[in-house]
């Protein structure tokens, strides 16, 4: 168990997944957070990063830093993804092992599972198939990661573990309608459309594939849920975290829309593409150590909506 006046390192705490870590973490009563802007320490510089652990010593490593973004810019600078994530990954994990961290968690990401996985996906469906192109490169680099951190637990013991969280959403998300994803995306359209007098929305492709969405919060729980299981319990390198059901598109856009308040027309643009017809995680890893997601999508989406509305008056 870690106790509250732990060194807790978490990398890309300004981020979706990093903001949350931290709020769950000061809930839970833990106060020794280590906090570094880019400004602060440039993840990428190797000697920077090797300085900040031999000084630091942090006795807990949460990293959920990476360089994202959506298809556009993933299929545009495919070289900066791979690179910068490998960059960030190869740093921290190794000069924590270097310095003895008591565990490490990393943060993976869905598109590491093949394209045309089997549903529900299971973590052992990983590296069984090709992956989506567009997304490739960020996808190889994510693998190289959680591959590290099995790696070194096999070859060092050194205590480092991973997640593969599904489509996540909550405070701090991107609401930009060119990079957003879906939910939040469609918070903003329904919003704008609300507001300028009920308008109608149209969105892209049929409606009819399903997705599984988790609240960043829980996300958060389940990480340090994870950090806390004694090292006989995390028996695997990779753990799946979602809420075990799916939704289809259609349904998820009728259930923002009337949490928003929009009753305008809904337009559907069935001439868009639809993407995957269905993408569901195999959550039992999870499971079985006693976790579950305890954030209703409704109650989620309200939450969320509510923290929209607060980030545009602050705005």
């Amino acid at each position: 168990m870690i106790t509250p006046d732990a060194k807790i390192f978490i990398a890309g705490h300004r981020g979706l997944v990093g903001s949350a870590l931290v709020q769950e973490l000061k809930n839970q009563g833990f106060h020794n957070l280590i906090l570094k802007t880019r400004s602060e320490l440039d993840l990428l510089d190797t000697v920077l990063v090797a300085d900040f652990f031999a000084t630091e010593k942090p006795d807990y490593v949460f990293l959920a830093a990476a360089k994202v973004g959506g298809i556009l810019a993933n299929d545009t600078y495919p070289a900066e993804f791979i690179y910068e994530n490998l960059q960030i990954q190869n740093n921290i994990i190794h000069h924590s092992y270097l310095n003895q961290v008591t565990r490490l968690l990393f943060l993976g990401s869905s598109c590491i599972y093949p394209k045309l996985c089997p549903q529900p996906m299971r973590e052992d469906y990983l590296l069984t198939d090709t992956l989506e192109k567009t997304n490739e490169a960020y996808a190889i680099a994510k693998i190289a990661g959680l591959k590290l951190c099995e790696y070194y637990k096999k070859q060092y013991d050194f205590d480092a573990l991973s997640v593969m969280p599904t489509n996540l959403y909550g405070p701090n998300d991107h609401f930009d309608l060119h990079t957003s994803h879906v939910l939040p995306a469609m918070i903003r359209k329904f919003h704008e459309a609300k507001i300028v007098g009920h308008s109608p929305v149209t969105l892209w492709g049929t409606g009819t594939p399903m997705r599984e969405f988790l609240h960043v919060e829980d996300l958060a729980r389940a990480c340090l849920f994870l950090m806390q299981q004694p090292v006989n319990k995390i028996i695997h390198s990779l753990y799946n975290i979602g809420v075990g059901k799916d939704i289809t598109i259609k349904e998820l856009a009728t259930l923002i829309q009337r949490i928003v308040g929009h009753t305008g027309e809904l337009i559907w643009d069935s001439s868009k593409p639809d993407g995957t017809p269905k993408k569901l995680l195999d959550i039992n890893r999870i499971q079985t150590l006693g976790w579950q997601a305890e954030i209703s999508l409704k109650d989620g989406v309200q939450k969320t909506y509510e923290w929209y509305l607060q980030s545009l008056i602050k705005s």
